[in-house]
């Protein structure tokens, strides 16, 4: 993708804010607007070391990025998106759902049935997305998690030439994709604070299919929240765009 080209996705992207309502006017209970595709995040219990004042981890960033995101994907793609929807492991609307993202992955305590219906969910076709987890604490904890989900599948490293790299967007340059936490301001400029280096992990069937994508070191889902804030980076927020539309194409298609 050219450089204009990313540019137009981040000024569309930038547009998106005006439209998103608070944190206070959502409900987990709201109707649902109905699509081919809807934002599925996953709920999930805290482990107790980690556990959250106000609220589980499985609320980082919580509405504004499905919310932005959601209307990105419309609004860049053909793709008939409905509203994002919260979803628990238990929930009997899970299969409902293709493409499930989960963020804080490295805070998460599944149970056992948890673990055993997510295995069920990938086998039948779902694609889970794994974001903003950082460092080898918490790599520790997502990795214990995905041996209990296939311990018979390895978790390898996405390569460049993956199929979700370029069902839609080319993506070969893998830059990092920080938090609005790791963002440092400086007169004018904006710098990224020294992070380890992003990697992309992922799980893979019999047949080669990407069941689940790991952006480890990485924070998309803050790109997505803060796609209408002029303090975070355009390039990395047209980035994020391109990744979350990858990874519904591919979910969807394959």
């Amino acid at each position: 993708m050219t450089h204009a080209a990313a540019r137009a996705i981040a000024a569309a992207v930038l547009a998106l804010g005006v439209l998103t309502p608070s944190l206070a006017q959502r409900d987990l209970d709201a109707p649902e607007r109905p699509g081919e595709f809807h934002f599925a995040r996953m709920i999930y219990k805290d482990l107790p070391r980690y556990r959250r004042f106000g609220g589980g981890w499985w609320m980082q960033d919580w509405p504004d990025s499905e919310e932005h995101f959601t209307q990105g994907v419309s609004r860049l793609s053909r793709i008939d998106a409905g509203s994002p929807v919260s979803v628990g492991l238990t929930d009997d609307n899970l299969f409902d759902y293709p493409w499930l993202y989960v963020t804080q992955a490295g805070y998460w305590d599944l149970s056992d049935e948890e673990i055993a219906l997510l295995r069920e969910y990938l086998d039948r076709g779902g694609f889970l997305i794994a974001d903003d987890f950082f460092g080898p604490a918490e790599w520790s904890v997502f990795r214990e998690a995905m041996t209990r989900l296939f311990p018979d599948r390895p978790m390898v490293e996405i390569a460049g030439d993956d199929e979700v790299l370029h069902v839609l967007y080319d993506i070969d340059k893998f830059t990092q994709i920080p938090g609005l936490r790791h963002l440092r301001r400086f007169g004018g400029s904006v710098s990224v604070q020294r992070l380890p280096p992003p990697e992309w992990h992922g799980i893979y069937d019999d047949d080669g299919r990407l069941m689940v994508a790991a952006n480890y070191n990485q924070d998309v889902g803050d790109a997505w929240e803060h796609a209408d804030d002029a303090y975070y980076p355009e390039p990395m927020t047209a980035l994020a765009y391109r990744f979350g539309l990858n990874y519904i194409i591919y979910a969807m298609t394959h």
